[in-house]
């Protein structure tokens, strides 16, 4: 038999009795033996190993759906370019009278809700393009108390506890102020009578032990953020799916079940981990926990706003598979006042530099293109001829962690898609202007 007992200290102890009955000829027990063994320790290392199993598989399922997402959200992001930018050129030549400006305007609206969308997808994914600077997480909270305050409502009860020596880490400011709105609107959600949602920062240091329960999270050093309420909590089965895409407990319309999971995704690709406890009728506590970073805190610049779209008369190479963009960003430029020249592929590329070398200023190519040559391939080939030529890599998506890390060469930009038509020639400009300055 195994069974528990609690020691008068109040541990409780895990039990195995092992016993044997010996009887007379006539069948009566005329004595037993036993021994009673402590198992504490071997089943603790069962249920951790079943627990880091379970952790394991739940890991590759979101490992596996996020690929199908990101993969997804490439393709559909070269179709919303195509529709937001030729919707805007529409509106561009229509006035503000014609019947039909409504049902264009109608289109970009839609198409840039579906861009959001597919933004949350590659959050999940972690394949959307971070800018990370050196932040102090306190600073991100103060920032946003107005906003949470006036985003979940008067029965919210928002209380701050924010450590004052915390240390600074390494993030995208804007990304994780989408993670503490979107874990302070569940918060909410689960809350609909009203509660009291608590905000932490501390740092803390992460040990084997906790880690080995946590599988995302490595021991050492972290930065805490912290969000707890007094909501009605999550049973087991909830709180295992709750990072999952488009899993959600709320009714039909209510939500689209990526909230958590783009915080998740922005978490694991700033990384960091994330941590749920949780109960039913005792609310729920979210932690996430990231690297410190000691290097000195970053300053933030500001881009300056033109009233006009820039133009220029330069020559700029076009190289995008997708026909639909490569023509819409090519007529986007020529309008401009450029010289567009226009490639669909590595090997078209290959018959434009065959023939009279023509004159580049820039090159404007898709990170992702077919025949085992992409964006990088095309850069090296093109400034074969034209030494420092400067590039801008377009892309909705992308595996070449070169991109994403920020390892790039200094004369390289990137336009992530969908963008706009005012996107794209503020983008040309600021690469071509950097150049004329001398800069790199």
């Amino acid at each position: 038999l195994e069974h528990r007992i609690v020691r008068r200290d109040g541990e409780v102890r895990h039990i195995v009795v092992r016993f044997g009955i010996t009887k007379d000829a006539e069948g009566n027990t005329i004595k037993t033996n036993g021994a009673n063994q402590d198992v504490t320790k071997g089943k603790r290392t069962e249920q951790a190993l079943l627990h880091a199993e379970e952790q394991l598989r739940q890991s590759q399922k979101m490992e596996a759906v996020g690929q199908l997402a990101g993969g997804i959200a490439h393709d559909f992001n070269n179709l919303l370019t195509a529709i937001i930018g030729n919707s805007e050129l529409a509106l561009e030549g229509m006035g503000p009278d014609n019947p039909d400006r409504v049902f264009v305007e109608d289109i970009r609206e839609v198409g840039e809700r579906a861009a959001g969308l597919t933004r949350q997808i590659l959050a999940f994914s972690r394949r959307q393009m971070l800018k990370p600077e050196v932040v102090d997480l306190n600073d991100v909270v103060r920032m946003m108390e107005p906003l949470l305050g006036r985003t979940l409502g008067e029965e919210i009860q928002i209380e701050a506890r924010l450590a004052p020596d915390l240390k600074r880490v390494q993030v995208d400011p804007h990304q994780m102020e989408q993670v503490l709105m979107n874990l302070a609107v569940n918060a909410r959600d689960a809350m609909p009578a009203g509660g009291l949602m608590t905000i932490e920062t501390a740092n803390v240091d992460l040990d084997e032990e906790y880690c080995a329960i946590h599988s995302d999270l490595e021991s050492g050093g972290c930065v805490m953020l912290a969000v707890l309420d007094t909501g009605h909590g999550m049973d087991e089965e909830t709180r295992s799916r709750v990072f999952e895409p488009f899993f959600t407990t709320k009714e039909l319309g209510k939500g689209t079940g990526l909230g958590l999971s783009t915080v998740f995704g922005i978490v694991r690709q700033s990384g960091g981990g994330i941590s749920v406890e949780s109960e039913p009728g005792k609310g729920s506590a979210f932690r996430v926990y990231l690297p410190v970073c000691n290097a000195p805190a970053s300053a933030g610049a500001e881009r300056p706003i033109r009233p006009d779209m820039p133009k220029g008369a330069e020559t700029i190479l076009v190289v995008e598979d997708e026909r639909q963009v490569r023509e819409l960003v090519a007529r986007i430029l020529r309008r401009a006042g450029y010289t567009a020249l226009e490639a669909g592929s590595a090997a078209d590329v290959d018959v434009l530099l065959e023939g009279e070398d023509p004159v580049i200023d820039l090159l404007v190519t898709d990170m992702v293109l077919p025949g085992g040559r992409g964006g990088r391939e095309i850069a090296t080939l093109v400034r074969a001829g034209h030494p420092d030529l400067p590039v801008i890599f377009m892309s909705g998506y992308t595996q070449d962690s070169a991109v994403f890390d920020g390892s790039v060469d200094g004369n390289a930009d990137f336009l992530e898609k969908p963008f706009s038509p005012d996107g794209l020639l503020r983008a040309v400009r600021a690469v071509l202007d950097t150049r004329a300055k001398g800069g790199s």
